[in-house]
């Protein structure tokens, strides 16, 4: 196996920034624009936002993942940690039960680097932060205290793609491989399917800065992410997402390298059977469409997906 870089935040660790960005995060939550929905709620004062999150992160579970994408999970699976309730509010949601609803516990930094230094021990490849958006300030807290604990695997960003500039700010050169989300194209329909119609244009710019900060994709000798940005999209029923329009940004804005996992796995579920065509699966016929589309668009790394 080849030699590994170190990952961004050790360098931020060892001149104490992590610390200083954990300090203004917590600064950022006495009038939370932390994520893109900017509630400004005082979550100093253990007030919930309109992610129904105070001071302290709420973990779900954690363990090593085996399903994530090829670079990710390599032979030994990506170290996971599910956060609960998210900032979105989509009605088709696979883990409803875990961003909808408190099936966890809530943990304080302590507790939350003891699970990242439990996932590097296990042999996980990364620490796969899932839904990170809305526990920002949380996350840079628990990582200055796994940096002392020894911490020193890359760090994945797994987000809904609902990020503020204030935060993605704060994690410049602290995440290693953003893995964002991008849902729609049009504001219409995120606010009947996630509840809110300005994703798009927030969405668009999380992407962007993301990709400035880490650029392409790196995989190493070995097959595993190194650095960069690895974007989301599942294709809905009925051509709801907007892939084309996604597609196209992607290759003409961000970098027509950009790795992109299509996804195809979409099943009614959550409040899905309400709200037609999300009612039935996404067919052969759309998913292979949504290939053609991206490839039509000139993007050149499509996550599992065979010339």
């Amino acid at each position: 196996m080849s030699s590994r870089p170190q990952p961004s935040y050790r360098k931020l660790h060892d001149i104490g920034e992590l610390v200083r960005r954990a300090e203004r995060a917590r600064q950022h939550e006495r009038s939370c624009d932390l994520c893109g929905r900017y509630c400004r709620v005082d979550r100093g004062t253990d007030r919930r936002g309109a992610c129904r999150t105070g001071l302290l992160a709420q973990v779900a579970s954690y363990g090593p993942h085996h399903g994530e994408e090829d670079p990710l999970r390599g032979w030994r699976g990506s170290g996971t940690i599910f956060f609960n309730w998210c900032n979105l509010r989509c009605q088709y949601c696979q883990n409803h039960d875990l961003s909808q609803a408190a099936s966890g516990g809530e943990v304080n930094s302590s507790r939350l680097a003891e699970i990242m230094l439990c996932l590097q021990t296990c042999g996980c490849h990364n620490i796969n932060l899932v839904s990170p958006s809305h526990v920002v300030a949380e996350i840079l807290e628990a990582l200055a205290v796994a940096c002392d604990g020894g911490l020193d695997i890359p760090l994945v960003y797994n987000t809904g793609g609902f990020d503020s500039p204030e935060a993605l700010s704060l994690l410049d050169g602290v995440i290693d491989i953003y893995m964002p989300d991008m849902k729609y194209s049009r504001p219409d329909i995120a606010r009947r399917l996630s509840k809110i119609g300005r994703y798009p244009g927030i969405n668009r710019a999380a992407v962007l800065e993301m990709h400035r900060q880490v650029g392409d994709l790196v995989i190493g000798d070995d097959g595993l992410a190194v650095r960069g940005l690895l974007v989301r999209h599942l294709v809905l029923p009925g051509g709801l997402a907007g892939t084309r329009e996604i597609v196209r940004f992607l290759s003409q804005e961000v970098s027509p390298h950009t790795y992109l996992n299509l996804m195809d796995q979409y099943r009614p579920a959550f409040h899905a059977a309400d709200l037609p065509p999300l009612d039935r699966p996404t067919t052969a016929g759309e998913f292979e469409a949504a290939v053609k589309l991206a490839r039509t668009a000139g993007l050149t790394s499509l996550d599992g997906i065979r010339a």
